[in-house]
């Protein structure tokens, strides 16, 4: 079985393994993934992630850019759909990735996409969101309620000790590079949720990654049709689960 999925990203500074990883599981089971950026632009993922954060270090694994690499040259990521053209019946799920540098504000913080993800969870298909990502759920209003369409739901995101460490190891070079906004996205995503018990953070990790093969170090939420993650280091297990929810999906329809 397959579909289409909807990932929105911003122009700039998305995360590698985010975006790449689960686009690589999703195609490779047959599955369309449609990508859209606010004015139809092709995006580009944060470049210090391609080449090592600091010093080499604390960039996108080996096996995740080479699936960028691949994915950079595919006619759906070099011509994305516009925001405001989507119609949002078409697709049978979305996907929202993170980052955490300055050009992520473009798409964590516009209120016309937090619309159009607020319609698309009123679908009830199957919805992904992983660290920053998590961010655009939690900022989507129900249009009959005001509350974050998170409200009610069990999550995981960026943990705030992560946030704070990659903050901590890199400021006195890269300045603010690792805090997106004052406010750290865990604070922010539980405060949305109404019940702070909603939030799961996950065992503590700094560097340990599941791969394609590995899923023992990962951590992943799922809540009915909607599946969370916390970093890049569960991107694989992230995108396996979100697939198999889809193709769950489909085969209830059928």
């Amino acid at each position: 079985m397959s579909g289409r999925v909807l990932v929105p990203l911003p122009d700039r500074d998305f995360d590698t393994t985010e975006v790449a990883v689960p686009w690589k599981v999703l195609t490779e089971a047959g599955w369309e993934v449609v990508f859209a950026t606010e004015r139809g632009a092709t995006p580009a993922c944060d470049p210090r992630l391609l080449t090592g954060v600091l010093f080499g270090q604390l960039g996108a694994a080996p096996d995740a850019l080479a699936c960028y690499r691949e994915l950079e040259r595919t006619p759906a990521f070099q011509a994305p759909l516009a925001w405001d053209a989507l119609d949002l019946a078409d697709y049978a799920g979305l996907l929202l990735p993170g980052g955490h540098a300055p050009g992520m504000k473009q798409y964590l913080g516009s209120q016309a996409l937090q619309s159009r993800i607020a319609a698309f969870w009123s679908l009830g298909r199957p919805v992904a969101a992983i660290c920053h990502g998590v961010l655009v759920l939690a900022r989507a209003k129900d249009p009959a309620t005001g509350a974050s369409v998170l409200a009610g739901t069990r999550t995981t995101c960026l943990p705030k000790y992560m946030e704070r460490a990659a903050f901590l190891i890199t400021c006195w070079r890269l300045g603010r590079y690792y805090r997106t906004y004052p406010a750290y996205v865990q604070d922010e995503v539980t405060a949305a949720l109404g019940d702070p018990a909603l939030f799961e953070r996950g065992p503590r990790t700094l560097t340990k990654r599941g791969t394609r093969d590995d899923d023992g170090p990962t951590f992943v939420v799922e809540d009915g049709r909607y599946v969370s993650a916390r970093w890049p280091g569960d991107a694989w297990a992230f995108a396996r689960r979100f697939l198999a929810s889809l193709e769950g999906t489909q085969e209830v329809a059928a």
